[in-house]
């Protein structure tokens, strides 16, 4: 067992000043049985430690219910095997581009900006999840044996607020919990980040992608003495649907990374491996200076112009910093793990069973709620998938026109079961049809969150319809909404949707095909030697993939992202059966199966 400490100017192992080379790889991102490649990844390129985010929202779909929080302390002990030290930031809050910064739905959708603050409402169920969650990180600590040598306290809190009780609390409920190893903030190096995100006595880090010497100047006027460490190395960046992909130099990246080694400093390289948003968990984040601006939804892949890509690869950026990092390093640093097993083959084939978008809501979606005014996505409980909102416009009268207000984020309407449009936020949160609607009719609107902000002063806004559906300047009252979840699908929902036959195709049918447009597709690939591939559905717009029942996230032609990574543990040898969740498009999709 061995003492990690903070002294005067370095970290200190025993006694003895050590450097943390850390890289970013959030093991949440990454299939379990792919940890170990990973890992041995961040050793081949020169890093001695690996840091991890723990979305709450993951393991909490509800108050007092838990998931699997094990799976960190499962990835802890495969950082010990690999050889490495880790570093934990537990939150509640950790942004990291993921749904609701991690924090649960139904936690800030009664509280709103009451959360990460002293109001006891929120202080009460984070004390609750860190008793959950900290005996995971506590086991394994350094002083015990293990490999967690540091612990966050809250995250980037100076980009967002200033209730330093609020710091002081959560840093001392650490510390009732059992954490021994040092605690640390980290925030972006400029004074008002700072001043409001660190707290008295723990150490504060700071996040950059450039320059260095600035950042680290100004962390020393708040912080004279102790480690100099960038929590946050920023060397690629992540993407949003409708914009162009991200993609930083990799020798402009190598010589920043140079330069805060050669500042005497410790690092995390942010990413060093991204992953993916499996499950629907991406976040989004407003647009603007001040992150008030219309909604930017993450994509799917968090690869993030990563030394380490989405699929494991080292690239050219992996090259230049384990140059950087071999001069650092004690001795010579190890050879590449084997690769993960590869598609041996592409495979392409279409769907041969269908079922509409009502009939999957009679089966898999909850219970229909009645309520004056739509209900939003957190009081009806519905964390990532959809909602539909029915509403009849009385008549006779004449055609006005029908929009919605305060509408978050993307609406199919159909007027009398007929596509009449699609709503989005783009411009703004009231967007109208393009044609008026005439009275009587029924009005459906099937209303996707895109996800919930994760960063800015937006965070815990509600989802779905948080205003008003209106004819001409009349509110349409008398709403019924039901939810559909994304947790309804994969592996329990087999057998329980009535999927209609058709014959198998290649997917290359357009419109009006029988089977087409919105809903649930099914089809099998045959596979001969599995392995990691990319799933392409040519003729799909945009919904949810599931290969094997494990959700791959969400597709769009609106881009950049083009295909779905597969992890090869959720191919199978022989038969693969693959669920496509389409709500936008208005053909038959089909599926490719892509080599690597």
């Amino acid at each position: 067992m061995s003492t990690f400490a903070v002294g005067d100017e370095d970290f200190l192992l025993d006694g003895r000043p050590v450097r943390l080379l850390s890289g970013a790889l959030h093991y949440f991102r990454v299939h379990e049985e792919q940890w170990e490649h990973r890992l041995g990844m961040l050793r081949a390129m020169g890093l001695n430690c690996v840091e991890t985010y723990v979305p709450w929202n993951l393991y909490a779909p509800e108050p007092g219910r838990f998931g699997d929080v094990e799976a960190l302390g499962r990835f802890l002990d495969a950082v010990e095997r690999a050889g490495m030290w880790a570093i934990v930031r537990p939150g509640p809050y950790i942004c990291a581009e993921w749904e609701n910064g991690g924090l649960p739905h139904w936690l800030t959708g009664p509280l709103g900006r009451r959360v990460r603050t002293l109001d006891p409402e929120f202080l009460a169920p984070v004390a609750a999840w860190f008793r959950r969650l900290l005996p995971q990180v506590v086991e394994r600590q350094i002083d015990r044996g293990g490999p967690v040598v540091l612990v966050q306290v809250e995250n980037e809190y100076g980009s967002y607020g200033s209730d330093r009780a609020y710091l002081e609390w959560l840093a001392e409920l650490l510390r009732r919990c059992g954490v021994s190893v040092p605690l640390f903030t980290s925030d972006g190096p400029e004074d008002h980040m700072l001043t409001g995100g660190s707290v008295p006595g723990v150490l504060a880090t700071a996040n950059f992608g450039s320059g260095p010497r600035e950042g680290f100047a100004t962390l020393r006027r708040h912080q004279p003495s102790g480690p100099l460490m960038c929590m946050e190395f920023w060397c690629g960046w992540f993407d949003h649907w409708g914009t162009e992909h991200a993609v930083r130099d990799a020798a402009d990246a190598a010589r920043e990374l140079r330069e805060i080694l050669e500042c005497g400093a410790s690092v995390n390289v942010y990413m060093a491996h991204g992953g993916t948003n499996f499950g629907g968990w991406a976040g989004a984040n407003r647009a603007g200076e001040l992150h008030d601006g219309p909604l930017r939804a993450t994509v799917t892949s968090y690869d993030y112009d990563a030394p380490v890509d989405e699929a494991g690869r080292p690239t050219e950026k992996f090259w230049r910093f384990r140059e950087v990092l071999a001069e650092y390093a004690e001795g010579p640093l190890p050879e590449l793990p084997e690769p993960p097993a590869r598609l041996a083959a592409p495979v392409r084939g279409g769907f041969d069973g269908w079922a509409s978008l009502e009939s999957v809501l009679e089966v898999l979606g909850d219970e229909e709620v009645v309520a004056p005014v739509p209900p939003t996505f957190e009081e009806l409980g519905v964390d990532r998938g959809l909602v539909r909102y029915r509403v009849a416009v009385p008549g006779p009268r004449q055609p006005y026109p029908l929009g919605v207000t305060g509408l978050r984020d993307r609406a199919v309407v159909y007027v009398d079961g007929s596509p009449a449009g699609v709503l989005d936020t783009a411009e703004g949160e009231d967007p109208v049809l393009a044609a008026p609607v005439a009275g009587p009719a029924v009005v459906d609107l099937w209303v996707e969150s895109l996800g919930r902000v994760n960063y800015g002063p937006r965070q815990a806004e509600p989802k779905g319809i948080t205003g008003g559906v209106r004819h001409e300047r009349q509110y349409l009252h008398g709403v019924r909404a039901r939810g559909l979840r994304l947790d309804a699908f994969g592996v329990a929902a087999v057998g329980k949707v009535p999927f209609a036959e058709r014959p198998s195709g290649d997917g290359a049918s357009g419109a009006g095909a029988e089977g087409g447009g919105p809903g649930l597709h099914r089809g099998v690939l045959g596979v001969t030697g599995a392995g990691d591939a990319m799933l392409r559905l040519p003729g799909a717009t945009r919904g949810f993939a599931w290969v094997n029942g494990f959700c791959l996230g969400r597709y769009w032609t609106a881009g950049p992202q083009e295909a779905l990574f597969v992890p090869g543990p959720v191919l199978r040898e022989g038969a693969n059966e693959v669920w496509v969740l389409e709500l936008e498009g208005d053909g038959a999709p089909g599926m490719e199966l892509g080599v690597l």
